[in-house]
């Protein structure tokens, strides 16, 4: 090499024997939390158990020794469960078209409304208006202010001033117009209840030439029971990490396939993989839809990932899918009834797959919030439910058990719950006592955050 690329000395790198760099990581390793390891109610985000089946079966050498840039007859066994996975997960949405190009959820959202924009650029229709109501996950109007839409949301106010748990129709009346692109809801929404009107809802903004899109993060609840096509949805997406056991977490990995009805089909990003019989048998291949918006991602979605969610549906088979969505909307109702009297569910109604609990009253009483109780929560050894979500829920609480939970972890959890209740404010206030790391000053770690490792 030239010598002026070469380096005056070595750097100083730490020089450390092996035996103590694979202690350090391993002792690091031992302080994290996981569904592997511990009880995670975090709701509106399905945790739940990744069976290692599906990690082995991931791994075989026909799948992961492939490489994308093979030619389509070289990956036919791929394409064929590829194609499978399509037909599966059209059949659970009842939309027909699928594309399994989005690498996660909310991207499966933006690339949705860019199947609307350019559905409606088509059409001629000038559409500027994605709606939406206040308790919709922070990604839906993230996604349609990103597709270039204006975001209106839905309050959902009755008339005593009170926050409703579900879409008001007359609210909805006074915002669609021939303006309405699309309405994103999802259902059972993130209060764990399904929208008793969705039929009526969809109606409404059908009849302005709107769209409805669902947001299939909460699926586990009503996968192999009702079809969001069967309900008025025109558009969907599905967290395969949520609803099919993908791993979860740390920023992926992740896929979030999105289905439509026919005639969006011809505006799906490419390519989608597609059958046909040559007269020696079926074929596959990938073909590129009449009018696509183009590639949202690299070669044909995160395989990987799609591969573990075919095969907990081959599992599964038909009737398991639904028994799984039965089983989650069962713990979720018996856990709500064992922390009725002490965190009390914000809407009494019978929920489905999680609920959203109110911690309003200990905070007025006692001092003691939502974040307190979730903070201690960790020295019991359970994995904190999201806090402070949705707004609409004063000191909410958000609880999602899934069905891979048992019992006797369900009974624990809440017995955990009713001690922590019980404790001193005081206690709960400078929680956790138990992590290596103890509660940051919330308001200077938004306001002030300190993003490099201090040198000293």
């Amino acid at each position: 090499m030239p010598a002026n690329f070469l380096a005056a000395s070595p750097p100083p790198l730490p020089e450390l024997a092996e035996p103590d760099v694979v202690r350090h990581f391993v002792n690091l390793s031992t302080l994290n939390m996981s569904v592997d390891t511990h009880f995670y109610p975090l709701g509106s985000c399905t945790m739940k158990y990744n069976p290692k089946r599906h990690e082995r079966l991931s791994g075989l050498p026909g799948i992961v020794d492939l490489h994308p840039h093979q030619t389509v007859g070289n990956i036919q066994g791929l394409l064929d469960m590829l194609y499978e996975m399509q037909e599966m997960l059209a059949e659970i949405s009842g939309l027909p078209a699928v594309s399994l190009q989005p690498a996660a959820g909310a991207h499966g959202e933006l690339t949705a409304l860019f199947v609307a924009a350019a559905y409606f650029r088509d059409k001629g229709e000038q559409r500027t208006k994605v709606i939406f109501p206040a308790s919709a996950h922070g990604t839906n109007p993230a996604s349609a202010a990103m597709a270039g839409f204006e975001c209106v949301e839905l309050q959902g106010i009755d008339a005593d001033g009170r926050r409703e748990g579900f879409v008001d129709l007359e609210e909805l009346k006074q915002h669609v117009d021939d303006k309405t692109a699309v309405f994103m809801i999802t259902n059972p929404n993130t209060l764990g209840l399904f929208e008793k009107d969705i039929a009526a809802i969809a109606k409404i903004v059908h009849d302005v030439g709107g769209l409805v899109y669902i947001d299939g993060a909460n699926m586990n609840a009503i996968m192999g029971i009702t079809r969001p096509g069967d309900f008025g949805g025109d558009m969907m997406h599905y967290n395969v990490h949520k609803t099919f056991t993908g791993p979860h977490g740390a920023g992926g990995p992740g896929a979030g396939p999105i289905c439509v009805r026919d005639f969006l089909a011809d505006y799906l990003p490419g390519p989608v993989i597609r059958q046909h019989d040559d007269g020696s048998g079926k074929r596959f291949e990938l073909a590129t839809p009449k009018k696509t918006i183009g590639r949202v991602r690299s070669f044909f979605g995160n395989v990987g990932i799609l591969v573990r969610g075919y095969c907990y549906l081959r599992t599964l088979g038909a009737a398991g899918v639904r028994s799984a969505a039965e089983q989650a909307i069962l713990n979720a109702n018996y856990l709500k009834e064992l922390l009725a009297d002490v965190l009390p569910s914000a809407h009494g109604e019978h929920c489905l797959h999680e609920f959203v609990a109110s911690a309003d009253r200990l905070a007025k009483e006692r001092g003691i919030s939502a974040m307190d109780i979730a903070k201690r929560l960790l020295d019991f050894g359970f994995h904190p439910p999201t806090v402070y979500f949705p707004l609409v829920v004063p000191q909410a609480m958000m609880f999602e058990p899934t069905e891979t939970e048992s019992k006797a972890t369900l009974d624990a959890f809440s017995e955990a719950i009713h001690k922590i209740v019980a404790e001193d404010k005081e206690l709960l206030q400078t929680a956790p006592h138990t992590t290596p790391v103890s509660r940051p000053e919330e308001v200077n770690a938004t306001r002030k955050p300190v993003l490099t490792w201090p040198m000293t």
